[in-house]
């Protein structure tokens, strides 16, 4: 079955229900619409988030299973937990969103590209003006060596991506948003090495849309 594909100006068209996202390539749920804070949110709130190149129409996708994170479940590993002691990474929050989105569109060694655009910087930082995403920085005396950024649907922290210059900077925001930032869930969308060995497991699609709606419509203290 084909999928939708809107209007690039489209903010209000419903997604399709997430079981109709394809097997191949896993998620792929819709084309199009308006990369807008309205939409957006209409996508976090029913699981689905965005993900293409420059140059494609955006890519909507709601993929089967789903990685998720329970903070009281973070696993933090003798290398890192002695980084934690030695107090020299300081973190703080939403200090410089944009410039973490930046740091995280960085080119890295193991990719050729990025998929968050331009269009994308500027859509997330009208999210975060608006105070429905979120970043956490972590500095080396006065620079920025490692963050994170993500969305908040109520009590669920929607993580997007994180970029580190220094060993454990990234594994430190983690931490913190784990730890201080009283979220009940931490979405990481897809399963990586890096965050199953922190903790992280894989739920089916249908099981993380429980937790949404369970948690999403909680407000985080």
């Amino acid at each position: 079955m084909p999928i939708p594909f809107l209007a690039s100006d489209d903010e209000t068209t419903p997604f399709p229900p997430p079981d109709q996202a394809l097997a191949e390539p896993n998620g792929l749920l819709m084309a199009g619409g308006a990369l807008s804070p309205a939409r957006l949110m209409l996508a976090y709130r029913n699981a689905v988030f965005p993900w293409f190149e420059e140059g494609d129409p955006v890519l909507w996708w709601s993929p089967d299973p789903r990685c998720i994170l329970w903070p009281g479940e973070l696993k933090v590993r003798r290398s890192l937990a002695k980084t934690l002691r030695k107090g020299h990474l300081r973190v703080t929050t939403d200090q410089c969103f944009t410039e973490v989105m930046r740091q995280c569109a960085a080119p890295r060694r193991d990719s050729n590209g990025t998929w968050i655009t331009d269009s994308m910087i500027c859509a997330y930082s009208a999210l975060a003006d608006a105070g429905l995403a979120r970043s956490v920085e972590v500095w080396a005396d006065d620079q920025l060596v490692g963050g994170l950024y993500g969305v908040v649907v109520g009590r669920v922290f929607v993580g997007e991506s994180m970029f580190s210059r220094v060993s454990d900077a990234s594994k430190v925001a983690l931490v913190y948003l784990a730890r201080e930032m009283g979220y009940a869930l931490i979405d990481c969308q897809l399963s990586t090495p890096h965050l199953e060995s922190m903790g992280a497991t894989t739920v089916a699609r249908a099981q993380y849309l429980k937790l949404l709606r369970r948690y999403g419509a909680d407000t985080a203290d």
